[in-house]
Parts: C-alpha cells; sequence; structure tokens
C-alpha cells in the first residue's frame, strides 16, 4: 500500500462527529494537526518518491557501507563556508575543502547533522503529544452530552419521542442545577493543557533541530525579502541537501586511511517544508489557543458576557429567556446549554429554553434553599 493511499486514509478522521462537546479550535489541536504531522511522518516514508534517504560520492568501492555508515553516524557542514560563493569557493553551502591542514581547528566549526533518522518518529511523538488532551476529556467527559442530546439532532423525529426527550433534559437540568461545574472547568483544562502542548512543542522542535526552529520562520520570510545576490537561504543551513562525511578504514598495509564522502540527503528537500508548515501553524494555532483561553477567563470573570455568547450562537431563543436562565444557574450549567445548542434542531432548543426558564422559575420559589442565583456568583 503506497504511503499516498496511508494519507488518504487519514481524511477520515477529520470529520467533525455526531455530537460537538468541544470548540472547533480544540478540534483544530487535536485533529488538523495530528493529520499534519501523521500525513509529514507517513509522506518522508515514501521512497518510491525520494529514492534512497542518503547517496554519498566517494572513492571507497563499497558505496552502499558508506551509505550506511554516514546515514548511522551524522554526516557534517562547516558553518562558515555557508556564505562562501558556490562553485567557486565551495562545492554547495556548507561544503568545501579545508582551509588548514589542523583538524582539531577545522573540527571546531563542524556543524552535525543526525536528526534525519528521527523525523519520522520524531513527528509521530508530536502527534501523540496533540491527541493527549482530546485523549483525556474523552475519559473526563463520559459520554455526557451525547446522552444528553441523543434523539434530539436536526433531523425528523416522531413528536412524541422528541416531547419525552424534551422533558428528559429539562428535568435533568432543574435537578442537577449548579453541579456541573467540574464539566466545564475539565474541558478548559485540556484547552489550556493543549496550549501548552503547542508552545512546548515549539520549544521541544527548537532543541531537536539545533536550536534553529524559533527564529526559522521569521529567517524564511527575511530570505524572500533579500536582494538575490546577498541572501543565503535560512532552510539550507536548518536542512543542507548536501554534506560531507569521513570514513576510516584499515589500508592495505594495515595503517588507517580516512575517505572523504560528499553525501546527499534528498529528504531535506521535504524536512524543510515540513518544518516551515509547522513553524508558521504552529504558531497560529498558539494564538487562537491563547485568544480563546483569554475568552474563557471574560467568560468566567465577567457573567454578563454569557447571554450575549450564548444569544450570539443561537438567536432562536429571546435573550430575555438566556438572562432569566443564566442569572439563576452556575457556569457549569450554561456551559452544558450552550454546547447542547450546537448538537439538537434549534426550535427544539427555543422549545426547551423556554420551558426551562419557567421550571427553574418555579424550582426556586417552591425551594428556599434555590434562592435566585446572583448574577455575579460563578
Amino acid at each position: 500500500m503506497s504511503a499516498i493511499a496511508y494519507i488518504g486514509g487519514l481524511k477520515a478522521y477529520l470529520s467533525r462527529g455526531e455530537c460537538i462537546n468541544e470548540s472547533s479550535v480544540f478540534r483544530l489541536h487535536y485533529q488538523f494537526t495530528v493529520v499534519l504531522l501523521l500525513g509529514a511522518s507517513i509522506l518522508l516514508t515514501a521512497a518510491e518518491f525520494f529514492g534512497a534517504p542518503i547517496n554519498c560520492i566517494t572513492s571507497v568501492p563499497q558505496q552502499n557501507v558508506i551509505n550506511t555508515y554516514c546515514w548511522i553516524h551524522s554526516t557534517f557542514t562547516i558553518q562558515d563556508y555557508y556564505l562562501r560563493e558556490r562553485g567557486k569557493q565551495v562545492a554547495q553551502p556548507g561544503v568545501g575543502a579545508p582551509d588548514s591542514y589542523n583538524e582539531e581547528e577545522v573540527e571546531k566549526n563542524w556543524r552535525f547533522h543526525n536528526y534525519y533518522q528521527w523525523v519520522v518518529f520524531f513527528l509521530f511523538f508530536q502527534a501523540a503529544l496533540c491527541y493527549i488532551p482530546k485523549f483525556i476529556w474523552n475519559n473526563a467527559e463520559g459520554g455526557l452530552m451525547e446522552t444528553i442530546a441523543k434523539g434530539l439532532q436536526p433531523v425528523l423525529y416522531k413528536e412524541d419521542d422528541v416531547s419525552a426527550r424534551k422533558n428528559v433534559i429539562i428535568e435533568y437540568i432543574v435537578k442537577h442545577i449548579r453541579m456541573h461545574n467540574a464539566y466545564v472547568f475539565k474541558y478548559w483544562l485540556c484547552e489550556l493543557l493543549s496550549f501548552v502542548n503547542i508552545v512546548g512543542q515549539l520549544f521541544l522542535i527548537d532543541k531537536f533541530l539545533g536550536n534553529a526552529f524559533l527564529t526559522y520562520g521569521p529567517r524564511v520570510v527575511e530570505y524572500t525579502e533579500m536582494d538575490q545576490e546577498e541572501r543565503v537561504d535560512p532552510m539550507i543551513f536548518v536542512f543542507p541537501r548536501m554534506t560531507k562525511c569521513h570514513f576510516h578504514k584499515f589500508g592495505s598495509s594495515g595503517t588507517i586511511e580516512r575517505a572523504d564522502a560528499f553525501c546527499l540527503l534528498p529528504l531535506n528537500i521535504l524536512n524543510e517544508k515540513v518544518f516551515i508548515t509547522i513553524w508558521f501553524w504552529y504558531v497560529i494555532l498558539a494564538c487562537l489557543l491563547g485568544g480563546i483561553l483569554l475568552y474563557r477567563v471574560a467568560l468566567f470573570v465577567v457573567p454578563g458576557l454569557r447571554p450575549r455568547a450564548m444569544h450570539k450562537h443561537n438567536k432562536a431563543v429571546p435573550i430575555e429567556t438566556i438572562e432569566a436562565i443564566v442569572n439563576k444557574t452556575s457556569i457549569g450549567d450554561w456551559w452544558i446549554l450552550y454546547v447542547l445548542s450546537s448538537n439538537i434542531d434549534p426550535l427544539i432548543y427555543r422549545d426547551i429554553m423556554t420551558r426551562l426558564s419557567k421550571e427553574i422559575e418555579t424550582a426556586n420559589s417552591n425551594n428556599a434553599y434555590n434562592a435566585p442565583y446572583s448574577s455575579s456568583s460563578v
């Protein structure tokens, strides 16, 4: 089965699902990002497109031995040689004959490259990290929203069945009023974990690529705006296409001989595109997650925002009805009803909210313990 077929199989993972119990930004974190990382990981294993991961030119006749040795033991470039003129001073950026025969002095400027052995596994590990918040949320949520919304999706149902389901929901909310705070805080904690994960991964990738990733995106953008004669491609610096490798062996007389190999790394053509895409996507996603966390803080601190947010989400319900409910319930109840509006028919939702406002008012009037709930409370 080809790599393209495997990547095509990831499309099914992007489906939204029948029940929505999280925000679209949270889904971007555990769905789109996971597919992006797994797709890149699978594509990097596609030998039919890129051939062998390394090909070395050397005077040693055992070509396969040199290729395997250089792949396992890493290759290197010389940092000072990236700014030299290709074809005259150096063979390729970062690759050329040493200026000095003092090997220790030359080796100080070597930049070793051995990350390419681990890129596929590293991307898979990143994908697993991006799914952890969703895994935690699935176990914490326990299918509550799916159970509540079952039978009230925007499709045709018998009126008796719909009426019975509406009664169940209203009875459940009234019976469990102000008991859902743990539900919303667990979810918001998973959103916070997603933000921490993305920011942490930016630093993790930077460490993996030799402290060259955090500034990778800006340097690529800057490179596109520079004059042709002055610019040095930062992608070649981080992901060199040509490198060097030293192979030591015994000669015919038993003395140790060193063979210089000139190695082509074709996968770096793809690696540079993969990681620049990841850089921009992670920065965008971190901003989105950061923004939604600030929005959650505002909802918690300023209860007056909750009715407006719910009314904007479903304008079929009068804002007066929403305010009547929100002022007598907790933030957990508000979140349950807010998410519920995305999972059931708008007209059914309006009827539930209208009846629920009356039921809550009646329950508060008949129960001294359930005194009118202050809008300034959680």
